[in-house]
C-alpha cells in the first residue's frame, strides 16, 4: 500500500517542473548530487579515522616494557619529583602587607 507507483512519480515530476521550471531543475539536481558526494566522502573519512584510531589502540595495547640491559645499573621505574615550595596566592600576599 505504501509503495510508489509510476503515476506517483509522474505527478511528482509535473509538480517539480511547475514549481521550479524546466531550466532550474538540472542545476538543482547537479547541486544535490554534489552535496551527496561531499556527504559520502566526509562520512567515509570519519569511518576511516575511527578505524585508524582503533588499530593504533590495539597496537599500543601489545607493548611491554623492555627488559633491563646487562651491565647498566637498575633504576626505579618512577622517580619522585623533588618537593616544591607552596605557591602563595598574590591576592593574600597583597592583603597581608
Amino acid at each position: 500500500m505504501g509503495a510508489l507507483k509510476p503515476w506517483h512519480i509522474a505527478v511528482l515530476v509535473v509538480v517539480l517542473i511547475l514549481l521550479f521550471g524546466a531550466k532550474r531543475l538540472p542545476d538543482a539536481a547537479r547541486s544535490l548530487g554534489r552535496s551527496l558526494r561531499i556527504i559520502k566522502a566526509e562520512t567515509k573519512s570519519l569511518q576511516d579515522d575511527d578505524r585508524d584510531l582503533a588499530e593504533k589502540a590495539d597496537a599500543q595495547a601489545g607493548y611491554q616494557p623492555l627488559p633491563p640491559q646487562v651491565g647498566q645499573p637498575q633504576q626505579a621505574p618512577y622517580q619522585q619529583a623533588p618537593p616544591q615550595q607552596p605557591v602563595a596566592d598574590p591576592v593574600h600576599r597583597v592583603r597581608d602587607n
